[in-house]
């Protein structure tokens, strides 16, 4: 009985000063609101990743050149060019790797395409047919690569279709030359409106068989990526096992420290793309849960002053019977009302907005973004308001509960 009457005393003190008490959950509002937004859209990211990287394919690993990353500075360490042909005999040679069912060279870059005096700059890949088997791509008009183009180094390319409306906006674009690096190449084969897709805009790319990339558009004589396709996910351990070895000793690396080269596989790409998504989640919402703090100190000191301005009615109270801890009570109580209702409130404006930009994403974008609602984040927004208007509440009700009833009711 008495904890209900505090209660509802609590809420009549809140009530009778709406527009402070608004004020004092501002913060408590916008800091909730931003831990929301944070982790559904980290969440909504993550997802979106994951699902771009699953879509590859389990059985698929891919050979990256360079130093595996460990942090920032190994970046760079990544664009090196110690990938070559010899690596990729040796890889298509079932004794060094028995569970290797294809295998893929890729480099790519981006240069201008020239058609008439319409210039477009596309994603360009040199690839071979296994490229489209991947990335399940299908030609919308005419045909993709061949083998045969890739073996013959033929100057034939496959666009995309904003590549298409850029360069001959309504026009037949089938068996027209474009120019790239300066050479001419026959376009044999148009996308469909495809969008993103495994990190990768086919809309905006230019396909060509990766010999006539190396010889005659990049100039190089090295991958920027080999991938390979296992034949069964089972032996994916195996394959990887067995790359390694094959490249070491291609390489002529016996230590395990210089290597020049990495495997990855989906499952550690999608466990990288995890891990990465967490830790700038979780460093973003420590960021937004300041505004809790600060929410929390706008709210002792609205308290403070809360105090004061009812000295004549705590002296009122405790002269007809009120205890101490009746007063601390209340105060205490109307403290957590306040910080649970702005949280709350600030879970509510974060789904708003969550889903809103979900569903610009979407709409917008061309994304796959699916709205998550982060349950967790919002059982620990409540929580955490309710635990600040606690902590902060403590020292004004404490203030207020021993205040003498005749100076109060003296207060002028």
């Amino acid at each position: 009985m008495i904890l209900k009457h505090t209660i509802k005393t609590s809420f009549t003190g809140i009530k009778t000063h709406k527009s402070r008490s608004l004020l004092t959950i501002l913060g408590i509002v916008i800091g909730v609101a931003a831990i929301m937004v944070v982790m559904s859209l980290g969440q909504g990211a993550e997802n979106l990743i994951l699902s771009e990287v699953a879509s590859i394919g389990s059985k698929t690993i891919a050979i990256v050149p360079g130093r595996e990353p460990t942090g920032p500075t190994d970046f760079v360490s990544t664009f090196t060019d110690s990938l070559k042909e010899k690596d990729l005999r040796l890889l298509r040679n079932p004794q060094n790797a028995p569970h290797i069912a294809q295998v893929m060279p890729i480099v790519f870059g981006s240069l201008p395409a020239v058609y008439g005096n319409n210039t477009y700059r596309p994603t360009i890949f040199g690839a071979t047919p296994l490229f489209a088997d991947i990335y399940n791509l299908s030609a919308a008009e005419g045909n993709l690569i061949s083998d045969e183009d890739v073996a013959s180094y033929a100057s034939v390319v496959v666009i995309g279709s904003k590549v298409k409306t850029e360069l001959f906006g309504e026009d037949d674009a089938l068996n027209q030359k474009v120019k790239l690096s300066g050479r001419s190449f026959r376009v044999i084969g148009v996308l469909p409106v495809k969008g993103q897709s495994s990190f990768v805009n086919f809309d905006e790319v230019a396909i060509v068989p990766y010999t006539t990339a190396q010889q005659y558009i990049f100039g190089i004589k090295y991958f920027n990526r080999i991938i390979v396709q296992a034949d069964t996910e089972a032996n994916v351990p195996t394959t990887v096992d067995d790359i390694t070895a094959t490249l070491r000793n291609s390489h002529n690396i016996t230590d395990p420290e210089k290597d020049d080269f990495f495997v990855q596989t989906q499952a550690q790409a999608m466990e990288t793309v995890g891990n990465i998504t967490n830790i700038i989640k979780l460093f973003i919402a420590a960021v937004a849960a300041i505004s809790l703090v600060v929410g929390g100190i706008g709210i002792m000191n609205i308290m403070l002053v809360s105090v004061t301005e009812r000295t004549k009615e705590i002296g009122l109270r405790k002269a007809i019977g009120a205890t101490n801890k009746n007063i601390l009570s209340q105060f205490l109580v109307e403290a957590v009302i306040l910080t649970a209702a702005g949280g709350v409130i600030g879970i509510a404006l974060g789904t708003i907005f969550s889903f809103s930009a979900s569903y610009l994403l979407t709409h917008f974008l061309g994304l796959a973004w699916i709205f998550a609602f982060p349950l967790n984040a919002a059982l620990l927004g409540i929580g955490v308001s309710g635990l600040i208007g606690l902590v902060f509440g403590i020292y004004p009700a404490y203030r207020a509960s021993k205040l003498s009833p005749t100076e109060a009711l003296r207060y002028e």
